[in-house]
């Protein structure tokens, strides 16, 4: 099984939207209620691009199997070297290293482009992926209890950083 984590290209947007629409559908690793668009999906890919925040994917022969990437955590300038990342892997990959490649790709840019912390915010209930980002060094900084409401119950939000160095 040969990985290739790259940078992604407009071609991959409808691989990431439906790994996307996968999460918002099935999952608490995404709030949103509503699938996404392929137009909105761009419009990200562009807003990302004109920032200068990546967007990788891991590909396993030809396909996208996942994607990692970071931005803008608050608008304020105070704020400039923080970003909040994602990482996303198909459903039937999970487990299999994938995002443990990307996330090491997302960290590795994040310290090239002189970002200082990097910030996940997870389900608190998603007990895997807390444990996933203990491993890259990530530390629990807070709870907002009841932050989101999906699926007819309320969400707990926790906050996990990442001071890069």
């Amino acid at each position: 099984m040969q990985i290739i984590i790259r940078h992604a290209g407009l071609n991959d947007l409808q691989s990431i939207l439906d790994i996307v629409n996968h999460a918002i559908l099935h999952t608490t690793a995404n709030y949103s209620y509503e699938p996404q668009t392929l137009e909105m999906q761009r419009q990200w890919f562009l807003d990302k691009q004109h920032h200068g925040f990546p967007i990788i994917v891991a590909e396993l022969d030809g396909h996208v199997i996942g994607y990692g990437a970071y931005g803008t955590f608050r608008e304020k300038i105070g704020y400039q070297y923080t970003v909040e990342h994602s990482v996303y892997v198909t459903e039937n990959h999970y487990g299999k290293g994938i995002g443990k490649l990307l996330m090491e790709e997302l960290i590795r840019l994040a310290k090239a482009q002189n970002l200082h912390v990097m910030i996940g915010a997870i389900d608190a209930a998603n007990a895997e992926s807390i444990a996933f980002h203990k491993k890259f060094g990530f530390r629990e900084c807070g709870v907002i209890h009841q932050a989101g409401f999906k699926f007819g119950k309320w969400l707990d939000l926790s906050f996990m950083q990442l001071i890069l160095k």
